[in-house]
């Protein structure tokens, strides 16, 4: 068992308001560590809407969530965050000495004098297909995320799902791949109306075959999958041979062992105060959609402000004896400094 990675902050979520938590600790000279369950960074953003607008956010006109996350990863680039990716934080407890100890699912330890929690409504986990046999065959030839595209060129692909996701690749994989065949159970979409359009253009050239029904049996020899079964709504079986199987069901937000923490929880939501964002534990706070307080409004503005106050609140948690000072980006040097700028002139 290696010893556990020392921090003054760690944040759990890596979402648009855990990226900006990083930033708000940064300014406040406060480096941090980042878990996320999911195998990238964006949170909700790049696994539900990476490519829809997003028009509320304050002074971008229109921006989309890949964009967004973008953007804020550039912002933080010189507070130097590290990310830890595909690992569940399975643990928490407090130590004799006020620290926290976290263990993640992979194993993994972190000893923090503070933490943040910034999970959204939970951890994201895919939505399965549950098929005897299916299992093995995950990361192989079974799929619900895409790390390496350029792995299915040539391939013949079905994939799985209506939503964003299972349509953005569909159409990708229609320049690349031997053939694509979406399946979905109905033929109604909730995807982007552009990619709808365009899957149907695609499907009249020939390009991508859709097909409205759901899978029903894998056929599995000496360890590879070789056909799935699709039965339509009538009843109708259809064998389909494939080289690799993309499930896009959508993610399920789970609470999980957040739930276990000993803190106060109100409707599966984290409760705080509004002054500082903290939980019932001193040392923990929780910002974004995961929190509950009087008024509480689910925007991602609004996780923007709570991980403002939050970071000024854990300065005062980790220096007591400090007084912590407002100070404005536009002004101080000490802020330029930290963010790597040349101050600005005025004539």
């Amino acid at each position: 068992m290696h010893s556990p990675t020392e921090a003054d902050a760690v944040i759990i979520g890596a979402g648009p308001v855990g990226l900006f938590q990083v930033f708000e600790l940064g300014l406040l000279e406060i480096k941090v560590h980042v878990i996320d369950a999911l195998p990238e960074i964006g949170g909700q953003c790049i696994e539900l809407y990476p490519d829809k607008p997003i028009y509320d956010i304050p002074a971008v006109p229109v921006c989309t969530g890949r964009e967004l996350v973008s953007n804020l990863l550039k912002q933080i680039e010189p507070f130097k965050p590290q990310f830890h990716l595909g690992q569940e934080v399975a643990g928490l407890e407090r130590q004799g000495d006020g620290r926290f100890l976290l263990k993640t699912s992979q194993d993994k330890s972190f000893l923090a004098k503070t933490v943040f929690i910034a999970a959204g409504v939970g951890a994201f986990q895919p939505r399965l297909l549950n098929l005897e046999g299916i299992e093995p065959l995950v990361g192989k030839q079974v799929f619900y995320h895409v790390k390496q595209p350029e792995r299915f060129s040539g391939k013949h692909v079905v994939i799985c799902g209506g939503g964003d996701a299972a349509l953005d690749w569909a159409l990708y994989f229609a320049n690349i791949a031997a053939s694509v065949t979406l399946i979905h159970r109905r033929n109604e979409f909730k995807a982007a109306p552009q990619s709808i359009a365009k899957m149907r253009d695609l499907c009249a050239d020939g390009k991508i075959q859709l097909l409205i029904g759901q899978i029903t049996n894998l056929d599995i020899h000496d360890g590879i999958l070789t056909n799935v079964t699709v039965d339509d709504i009538e009843g109708n079986s259809q064998s389909l041979a494939l080289d690799d199987l993309l499930i896009f069901f959508g993610l399920s937000p789970k609470l999980g062992p957040i739930a276990g923490w000993g803190l106060d929880i109100d409707r599966k939501q984290i409760a705080v105060d509004t002054e500082q964002f903290q939980t019932s534990i001193p040392g923990i706070y929780a910002v974004g959609d995961i929190n509950i307080y009087p008024g509480k409004k689910k925007l991602i503005l609004s996780g923007f402000h709570e991980a403002a106050l939050a970071a000024f609140a854990a300065a005062a948690y980790l220096n007591p004896e400090k007084q912590i000072q407002l100070q404005y980006t536009t002004t101080s040097p000490k802020l330029h400094k930290a963010l790597g700028v040349q101050p600005p002139t005025f004539e």
